[in-house]
């Protein structure tokens, strides 16, 4: 080949490149379509942290999509961890400890049925809104089985029923999957919980868990605040928010060296294995659910097994599993051995 013929070859490689970047969002070798969309959430609107209504929401639509524009798709609505982002999970700001479009195209490969991925930014004020309904944050809980499904519904060939739909999440979105699935029971089919934090209720929290949230005044320091400060400050956006106190909006467990039983009280309402008490016949509804977490992911594994438990007290079919591995060591691969082949397993397609 000339030099001249190389030139020409590359600038028409280029200029196809180009093409492709402009047209729909493709990733790299994937055999799945990104798309990078917005949905507004009025669930949202009028929060008192001014986190914006309109969030980012990525795509991923299988193989399949374009090739039949007839075909209609089950839903999986999947949602990322605290600090986290939808970016994050796919790939897209840096490399992370999972990559969704690999991670499903390794499932599709070994035979998993074709489904639409959703997952919605939920990164915050405070770094994360937990999925929960707050005056502070907004009503997450709504964005989520509402306001989200009926965009993703009117905008993309699903099967717009419950029996097509599954929430999955990891971390802050696996303990989003069980509180949103136990309240919304007639919108989704399937839950699966991936490490999920917060599940279990502490009434005698001490004094120094929250030292540092209690001295974090304005946003520049809840900026540089470490992962277990901000993330203290976040629960009590969701689980004990306070109107008339700002600039946070929100009530700690300790003022001024006390402890305020009441909003002790409201945080233990909020934790799963106290909730779901309330939710066995919506638990019992589903078609399948599944929790796990690794033997090391310290905390979270121990509330795994008493979730198990409880659920088997109550006669709830679901499945656990502790595996080897720690908080986020396995989660790309379980996406792949168990997250898709259990949606394909138990959601209704075409």
């Amino acid at each position: 080949m000339t030099i001249r013929a190389f030139f020409r070859t590359t600038a028409i490689l280029c200029l196809l490149l180009v093409n492709t970047l402009f047209s729909s969002t493709l990733i790299a070798q994937n055999l799945g379509q990104l798309d990078q969309i917005t949905v507004y959430g009025p669930s949202l609107e009028g929060n008192l942290s001014k986190d914006n209504p309109e969030r980012n929401v990525l795509v991923y639509l299988p193989p399949g999509y374009n090739a039949d524009s007839e075909k209609q798709f089950p839903v999986v609505y999947l949602l990322h961890g605290y600090t986290d982002t939808e970016r994050n999970w796919f790939g897209l700001d840096r490399q992370h400890f999972v990559n969704v479009p690999n991670a499903v195209d390794a499932a599709w490969r070994a035979g998993a049925g074709e489904m639409i991925i959703v997952m919605p930014n939920a990164y915050t004020r405070f770094k994360g809104s937990m999925y929960s309904n707050s005056v502070t944050t907004g009503d997450w809980e709504s964005y989520i089985a509402k306001d989200l499904v009926a965009y993703i519904d009117a905008n993309y060939r699903t099967i717009p029923e419950r029996a097509s739909r599954g929430l999955a999440g990891h971390s802050m979105g696996g303990y989003g999957t069980m509180r949103i699935g136990m309240k919304y029971p007639d919108v989704f089919a399937a839950l699966y919980a991936m490490s999920p934090c917060c599940m279990g209720a502490n009434m005698t929290p001490s004094q120094e868990q929250f030292a540092n949230a209690l001295a974090t005044q304005n946003d520049e320091q809840l900026s540089q605040a470490d992962f277990g400060t901000s993330a203290m400050l976040a629960s009590a956006a969701v689980w004990s928010p306070n109107p008339d106190n700002p600039p946070f909006y929100v009530d700690l467990p300790y003022k001024d060296g006390e402890l305020q039983t009441d909003v002790v009280a409201r945080w233990v309402a909020n934790a799963p294995l106290v909730m779901l008490h309330q939710y066995i016949p919506q638990l019992k509804s589903f078609e399948d659910v599944l929790i796990d977490a690794g033997d090391s992911d310290v905390g979270i594994a121990a509330t795994v097994v008493e979730m198990s438990a409880i659920l088997n007290a109550y006669g709830v079919a679901h499945r656990s599993e502790i595996y080897e591995g720690n908080h986020v060591s396995g989660i790309h691969e379980r996406i792949t051995s168990n997250l898709m082949p259990m949606f394909t397993e138990v959601l209704v397609s075409q």
